[in-house]
């Protein structure tokens, strides 16, 4: 039937966009891991292992640039209001002077593949 074929097709369509997606998901991890590795302070450190950073950074932007190539957006958070579809609350806090409901510290990014959630930001929001 028609409605058959069409969901049929819909399917397919739907497939094809995110085919990447398992694998970026997977790439994430990674992704995380280089952040964490070059967040270090570049001033304190010696030539040898200032130069293994810097060298960390250009393949992070890399696989950053990559990613973006390929519709991996990060999702804003810092500041934002908090919104479920985006973020996931992990930890509330009271901050004078805030109104409730605002993301006031990120605890891992999250991302969209095209227009898809494939990973939440974890956060902290103020109460």
């Amino acid at each position: 039937s028609i409605n058959y074929r069409k969901r049929k097709d819909e399917e397919v369509t739907r497939m094809v966009k995110y085919a990447g997606e398992d694998m970026i998901k997977e790439l994430l991890p990674i992704v995380d891991s280089f952040e964490r590795a070059i967040d270090m302070d570049d001033d304190n450190l010696e030539d040898e292992v200032s130069k293994f950073l810097s060298g960390f950074k250009m393949i992070y932007c890399n696989i950053i640039h990559i990613l973006e190539k390929y519709g991996v957006k990060e999702i804003p958070a810092l500041n934002e209001e908090f919104d479920p579809n985006f973020h996931q609350a992990v930890l509330t806090e009271p901050r004078e002077g805030m109104k409730s409901g605002i993301v006031i510290e990120v605890l891992q990014k999250g991302y969209t593949y095209k227009d898809k959630v494939i990973r939440p930001t974890m956060v902290k929001v103020s109460e």
